[in-house]
């Protein structure tokens, strides 16, 4: 008979032994708690003008965020409108007959965000996938559908398939179509064509920002067969503090049967290379997500018609796109 202490040896070495090498996937997720403040000021608008229409995207929580304390300064009234297509809030605002050429708008929100981390190779991650309920579903069949600048060509098809070669597991083939982007494409910002998403832009040009690096991502994807989906926000550095944020940051997430949502974030793997294994199949805690999807249509519908994907705010006058608006964004880690 074993003596107690002896007991205790083996029960610690059995669960060992079924953590294995998977150790590290059963660290708890990093998570940060901040305050954002979202300020836009609409300029210029034109003397006799009849209607200003604002629309500023509102984040709601989710599994990887937590959003509260939403304060919204404004001039005038408001009113919190949700779209139909993928759920996404806006900050509407209706200005019939303005008397001044400046209107200024400020949204402060609290978030902690959660580090999402689902790796695909692991055992531990198989069989995680939801339970799908009916407007999932819809939306997934939606995440196989091509976007305006996300088509899903004879072009796009032929380049996944050399990509993935004669790989026949979901995990193998996205983890083949993630590893081309980060070694194909760079992260560079210069001169035209960037910073809209555009798949062909980047297949001809291998470079851009997060927007061209996630389309193609998603692209290939879904000529696989594989959802695949859009989502777009604010980024953090990752030193904590206070400060102002330059502009969005924008990610993925693929679908795997047995594993669900799998996130990746190939723009900052690529931006910095000793990340690229943490990126397949992880986001950071250093992020706000405030919109998912592209073609989104607001409600109000906008007569613009749908953005290619909703970050900054939208603004028109008298039914025309304005783009004399200034935005600025600032955090502080509480």
């Amino acid at each position: 008979m074993l003596s107690r202490t002896a007991s205790i040896y083996a029960v610690v070495g059995i669960a060992l032994l079924m953590v294995g090498g998977n150790a590290h996937s059963f660290e708890p997720p990093k998570q940060r708690t901040f305050e954002i403040t979202y300020r836009a000021v609409v300029k210029d608008i034109p003397t006799g003008a009849q209607r200003v229409e604002i629309w500023i995207p509102v984040p709601q929580s989710d599994a990887h965020q937590q959003i509260s304390r939403l304060n919204i300064k404004s001039p005038v009234p408001y009113k919190i409108t949700q779209e139909k297509e993928y759920g996404n809030k806006s900050l509407y605002l209706l200005v019939k007959e303005p008397k001044a050429s400046t209107l200024t708008v400020e949204m402060t929100f609290q978030v902690t965000r959660r580090e999402h981390i689902n790796r695909p190779f692991l055992t531990a991650s198989k069989g995680n996938a939801p339970t799908l309920t009916a407007n999932e579903q819809r939306l997934m069949r939606r995440f196989l559908q091509p976007d305006a600048l996300v088509p899903i060509n004879q072009r796009i098809r032929t380049l996944s398939q050399e990509v993935v070669g004669d790989k026949t597991d979901e995990p193998s083939k996205v983890k083949a179509i993630y590893d081309y982007v980060v070694a194909n494409v760079k992260y560079d910002k210069s001169g035209q064509g960037w910073g809209r998403g555009d798949l062909m832009f980047v297949c001809d040009e291998k470079r851009g920002n997060c927007s061209d690096f996630h389309a193609l991502i998603i692209g290939m994807a879904r000529a696989q067969n594989i959802p695949a989906r859009f989502a777009i926000g604010l980024p953090l550095p990752a030193q904590r503090g206070e400060g102002k944020i330059g502009g969005y940051h924008c990610w993925a997430e693929l679908y795997l049967k047995d594993y669900g949502w799998v996130p990746v974030d190939a723009s900052e793997a690529a931006k910095d290379p000793s990340k690229k294994e943490y990126f397949f199949g992880a986001h950071d805690e250093n992020r706000v997500q405030l919109s998912l999807g592209r073609d989104i249509t607001l409600s109000p519908k906008p007569k613009g018609g749908p953005l290619n994907f909703f970050v900054y705010p939208y603004v028109e006058v008298d039914g025309k796109a304005h783009d004399a608006v200034e935005k600025e964004f600032t955090y502080r880690d509480l």
